[in-house]
């Protein structure tokens, strides 16, 4: 990774470099509860237990101006959002501006800062769960008292797996679902919306070959993290919102509908990451183009299907 920075929009550094070393209270996290792409970053820090050493700070999910992300004038004005404690600035783009005066953006999250030198370290979600995954590894307790230390999204046994898996789970699902929902035209759309249940049912079909309970069986990964993140916004606010509406998780799905459940009411901290709230208004309160009233939908009910009898028993056939 190089940093490229604000010709492209896009920060490239790199954790561990001569230039930005791991340091303990050196790094500073901005993110979102409604990006799903800012959500993959926040599962890695949650489930690597990364709190104490990256503090992160969270947008309000909209309105979502020519100025880009606002913070909350305090922690109460919008739950789940939180000030700039750094800073204290108004719009996620005046952090951005103190690395680069000039810069007019995008002004995006995930966005992973240096307090040392106030500069931008990254701003691409994938670089930055991948250098979380291991970064803060010899700050962690040892294996015996942690066992976050030797929790590895991307191993290297499992290298040629992932990569394969993300050479069709990434353009085709994680961002497919913007490519039908932003498209232009319904010669666009109807293309782009087949090619999102065409990968729903491939990643259906690679759960169902490794026998779950994630991606690659019994070890997870970044996949599942990726996966997820698409998932648990699909019945709240993809189906209506970007039209895909050709089946739903819970009703067509029960593969990854089950996969779903697992990972948000039985393995700590999913949940603890999602917020519905923040991805329902974001996306209705902040597409004009798409939903020009801004009205938020009520359902569905409930965000998530419970865990239930039959699905524990599938759990401890494991």
């Amino acid at each position: 990774m190089s940093k490229t920075g604000p010709a492209t929009g896009s920060w490239r550094g790199t954790l561990g470099s001569s230039e930005f070393p791991v340091e303990a209270d050196r790094y500073h996290l901005y993110a979102s509860l409604f990006c799903p792409f800012a959500g993959r970053v926040l599962l890695t820090r949650e489930l690597k237990g990364l709190h104490k050493f990256l503090p992160v700070d969270i947008v309000r999910p909209f309105p979502k101006g020519t100025e880009g992300w606002r913070f909350p004038a305090d922690n109460d004005e919008y739950p789940g959002a939180t000030v700039d404690r750094l800073f204290h600035s108004t719009f996620l783009n005046e952090i951005y501006r103190k690395d680069t005066p000039s810069y007019n953006g995008p002004f995006s999250v995930p966005l992973l800062w240096d307090k040392k030198t106030n500069k931008i370290v990254n701003n691409e979600s994938e670089d930055i769960m991948r250098m979380l995954n291991t970064a803060f590894d010899d700050f962690l307790l040892p294996p015996g008292n942690n066992t976050k230390k030797t929790v590895n999204f991307y191993p290297p046994a499992l290298h040629s797996s992932i990569d394969a898996i993300n050479a069709w789970l990434v353009p085709e699902l994680n961002t497919g679902v913007y490519k039908a929902g932003f498209a232009p035209t319904q010669e666009a759309y109807g293309p782009a919306c087949e090619i999102v249940f065409s990968a729903l049912q491939h990643a259906s079909d690679t759960l169902s070959d490794h026998k779950g309970p994630y991606m690659l069986g019994s070890q997870l990964t970044e996949l599942d993290l990726k996966l997820y993140s698409t998932l648990i916004r699909f019945d709240t606010i993809y189906v209506q919102h970007f039209k895909l509406n050709l089946g739903t998780i819970r009703h067509d799905y029960p593969v990854l509908n089950r996969y779903l459940k697992h990972l948000y009411w039985k393995v700590e901290g999913f949940r603890q990451v999602t917020d519905f709230m923040h991805i329902k208004e974001n996306y209705s309160k902040c597409h004009k183009d798409l939903n020009p009233k801004a009205i938020t939908p009520l359902g569905p009910r409930p965000n998530i299907e419970p865990w239930t009898e039959e699905d524990e028993k599938w759990r401890k056939s494991l």
